[in-house]
């Protein structure tokens, strides 16, 4: 059997944090054509994903988008998401034009700080039946 996840959009997310989990939520809703899946990023399919990556990303623990073999992190994982979401989000597409390293330096500032702000999952995130198929494990 292929490997489907390979060809598609997947959405590597810290499934205890909660914003994280939040966000998955908020990304189902505004992906009405199913274009990311998702996984835990300590999952053995993220940790398969991210080995596969060209080129291997740093290390990571908040959100990588892997997207044809290639992964992206931080800002432009979270630009990337948006540019495909419903709705205004891809406006925010505008912030490319800010330098990366800004947009990181942001990036990294919310992330150190998103279990004091947002909390921490006792358990991983658990998709509802009805999103379960688009999740990898």
């Amino acid at each position: 059997m292929e490997d489907r996840s390979q060809h598609e959009a997947v959405v590597l997310f810290d499934g205890f944090c909660a914003f994280c989990s939040r966000s998955v939520r908020f990304i189902l809703e505004r992906d009405p054509g199913g274009r990311f899946r998702f996984a835990p990023i300590d999952s053995p399919a993220a940790k398969r994903l991210l080995a596969a990556c060209t080129p291997p990303p740093e290390s990571v623990d908040s959100l990588v988008l892997v997207e044809d073999g290639r992964c992206f992190i931080r800002s432009a994982a979270a630009l990337r998401i948006a540019r495909r979401l419903s709705g205004l989000w891809p406006a925010l597409c505008v912030l490319r034009l800010c330098p990366r390293p800004l947009r990181d330096c942001g990036y990294d500032a919310f992330a150190r700080n998103r279990y004091r702000w947002f909390g921490r999952n006792d358990a991983c995130y658990a998709p509802s039946p009805e999103e379960r198929g688009r999740f990898l494990e």
